[in-house]
């Protein structure tokens, strides 16, 4: 909805089922929209408003049952080992499944880049069955940049929170915080880390630029870090701490063969008869990358090795490109 006409037809008809604090106050922005004896910048800035919270899902918090076994089977598919964060996550289902509610606290991974903090927090959306919104700390030197500013001001917009709440289009949602760690202190008073309290406190959170307070006992915040003890203890007390090891060398070749080779073949149209790389060579590529944390580089080492196999497939004509330990070692290395 973009315009006045939409927006007043859909307030006849939804108004009944929208928090009563939204109803009330998008009845007050759309006669502001509507009025000729305000300037265009505030009725500009109403406008904006009523369009991202009318076309957002104002949902309740109640969640139904979800299935353990289906839940582990979608942690599996996704993630090797980490058994104890996988145990974790289905005790959260669980005490989800007994109050059909979401818990008080959300999650925090901690552990060294490359482990899959990422991905943990995405498949939880995809069990949740909720759309997910991602926050990127390390960006963000101002509290302003999650709050927004006020209308007063021409060039006022909404802060990243609200956008993420727009963008999913749901005020149930997996709100994914990447690198709490490197929540900076701010430029002045209030920093970004303190502004996420009031998304996390689970009271509502208000933006300066919507002026109006949106529940958030839909949403689930997921955070991730690589040093927890940068984090401020008000922070860490809103959160569920699972720590996450780097994997042995044996996990790292498990995951090459089993995710990380896989993936890169069928990203790149390759058959898995094309492209082999045997024993030996999947310790090779574990071996070339044994002082970097996680598994990213795993990745990209099997996206190095599928492009030449690629190569040689269509300029020498072969069916088949097979690597052992001193093939692997020759292309990633010798090239």
């Amino acid at each position: 909805m973009s315009d006045v006409t939409g927006m007043e037809n859909f307030l006849k008809v939804a108004s009944s089922v929208l928090p009563e604090n939204i109803a009330v106050w998008a009845k007050r922005n759309l006669m502001m929209a509507r009025s000729q004896s305000i300037s265009p910048d505030e009725r500009r800035h109403a406008m904006r408003a009523l369009s991202m919270m009318l076309n957002i899902h104002w949902q309740d918090a109640y969640f139904p049952a979800i299935d353990p076994n289906a839940a582990r089977k979608v942690l599996d598919e996704n993630l090797y080992g980490m058994d104890k964060v996988k145990q974790r996550i289905i005790e959260t289902i669980i005490q989800i499944n007994r109050t059909h509610t979401l818990p008080a606290y959300g999650l925090l991974l901690c552990g060294p880049a490359g482990v899959g903090k990422s991905q943990i927090a995405y498949a939880v959306a995809k069990i949740l069955k909720l759309p997910w919104t991602a926050l990127d700390m390390s960006t963000i030197n101002d509290a302003e940049a999650l709050t927004g500013s006020p209308r007063v001001y021409s060039n006022a917009k909404p802060g990243k929170i609200m956008e993420a709440f727009s963008d999913a289009g749901s005020s149930n949602l997996v709100f994914i915080i990447n690198e709490l760690d490197k929540a900076d202190a701010g430029k002045s008073g209030m920093s970004p880390a303190d502004a996420l309290l009031t998304l996390l406190d689970n009271l509502g959170f208000t933006d300066n630029y919507v002026e109006c307070t949106i529940p958030t006992n839909g949403v689930y915040p997921i955070a991730t870090a690589n040093d927890k003890s940068k984090i401020s203890d008000p922070l860490m007390t809103r959160f569920a701490v699972i720590d996450i090891d780097d994997y042995t060398a044996d996990e790292k070749q498990m995951i090459f063969e089993r995710f990380s080779l896989p993936k890169v073949l069928k990203r790149m149209q390759i058959r898995p008869e094309e492209c082999v790389i045997t024993d030996s060579g999947s310790r090779k590529v574990v071996d070339i990358y044994k002082d970097q944390p996680g598994v990213r580089d795993l990745e990209q080492a099997a996206e190095h090795l599928a492009a030449h196999a690629l190569y040689l497939i269509e300029t020498a004509h072969v069916s088949t490109v097979k690597y052992d330990a001193k093939d692997v070692e020759k292309v990633l290395l010798d090239e």
